[in-house]
């Protein structure tokens, strides 16, 4: 992250202060059933479960891009589907414009999706090889029966296309996504998800599985729809450095949990956890005279079905005392609504071991 995207973070970060929760969540948890052996049904006396989501907290606010950072299996493509209740929520709510989505019935529900759309990791397995682009974009309204004449249809069809800078759209309507680079097809991702006008979005990835040079430009793309149309994101990454850049505020996930949040600005510039602080030693960084020092963990993530006791990330932390393995931590308030979950947060020096 440059000095130019520091001030563009910081500037951004401060106006969606000001602004109102679009989406918020409350406690929300996913955990799946374990389909267990006859022998494990034996061995263990209850059912197990996979935690992947284990009591998450947070708000997006009206405008913003909020990323959902951290490793591969920490929860982050659930929390997202959860919010979208395209998994039902385990426990805790999700109120989206102040509408609490667990009291809505199917027929409701996929009203509301109108408004709430998502954009998929893979724009390869996303898209119906069988369908012509066309039909592709076309099919939220057929769906969602969106009262419309075939040259209507065709219409917002050619819009949503030249939204997302494809064009001439007249020339790929009749193409099949064979016949389209990465690049495009994940626009054409987007565009489908256009179609309906929606308020909030979730990006899932959408940019993991194309060129660095394409990257930049389906972010630029993201970020320019947003101040066109007024859309906020939920945007999930794996990648720190694509964070940085598009994010207005990050949270990091470990395990199931948000284990640091606050502004993009704060979270890349001054980690606080030391998970988030690993992370961030790892990106590289574009001068190669800079030295960093890399922050190295501790083995391989734990078991969502065995969670450890205490804070999740001790048996991976370079500064775990006593304390880490017997009390879970509490949110610290780092300032400038920046939330750290860490009995040392700003206290971090040497780290020990265990």
């Amino acid at each position: 992250m440059t000095t130019e995207d520091y001030s563009r973070a910081l500037g951004r970060s401060e106006d969606i202060a000001n602004g109102e929760p679009l989406v918020q969540i409350r406690g929300m948890r996913k955990w799946f059933p374990v389909n267990a052996g006859f022998l494990s049904s034996i061995l263990y006396k209850q059912e197990l479960y996979v935690k992947a989501v284990d009591g998450v907290t947070f708000d997006i606010m009206k405008g913003e891009i909020l990323v959902l950072a951290g490793e591969s299996g920490c929860g982050k493509t659930t929390t997202g589907r959860c919010i979208l209740y395209l998994e039902d929520p385990t426990d805790g709510s999700v109120v989206y414009a102040g509408i609490d989505l667990s009291t809505l019935d199917r027929t409701e529900m996929k009203d509301l999706r109108k408004r709430m759309q998502i954009t998929f990791q893979d724009p390869y397995e996303s898209l119906n090889p069988k369908q012509s682009i066309s039909s592709i974009v076309a099919e939220p309204l057929v769906v969602h029966k969106i009262p419309i004449t075939p040259s209507q249809k065709r219409q917002r069809v050619l819009e949503a296309l030249e939204s997302v800078s494809i064009t001439p759209a007249e020339d790929f309507i009749d193409r099949y996504p064979h016949e389209l680079s990465g690049g495009q097809r994940q626009r054409i991702s987007v565009a489908r998800a256009l179609i309906l006008h929606p308020e909030f979005m979730v990006a899932d990835e959408p940019v993991s599985m194309l060129d660095v040079s394409i990257r930049a430009e389906i972010l630029n793309l993201l970020l320019k729809l947003r101040e066109d149309l007024g859309l906020t994101y939920l945007f999930i990454t794996h990648d720190l450095a694509v964070a940085s850049y598009i994010a207005d505020r990050i949270g990091i996930m470990y395990l199931g949990i948000i284990v640091e949040i606050g502004p993009a600005h704060a979270v890349a510039f001054e980690p606080q956890h030391p998970y988030t602080r690993a992370l961030i030693s790892a990106v590289p960084s574009g001068d190669p005279t800079v030295k960093r020092r890399i922050e190295s963990l501790k083995g391989e993530p734990p078991s969502p079905i065995n969670v450890p006791s205490g804070c999740r990330f001790h048996p991976r932390c370079p500064y775990a005392q006593e304390i880490c393995v017997r009390e879970v931590p509490e949110d610290r308030d780092m300032g400038g609504k920046h939330y750290v979950a860490c009995h040392f947060a700003g206290e971090l020096g040497e780290p020990t071991n265990l």
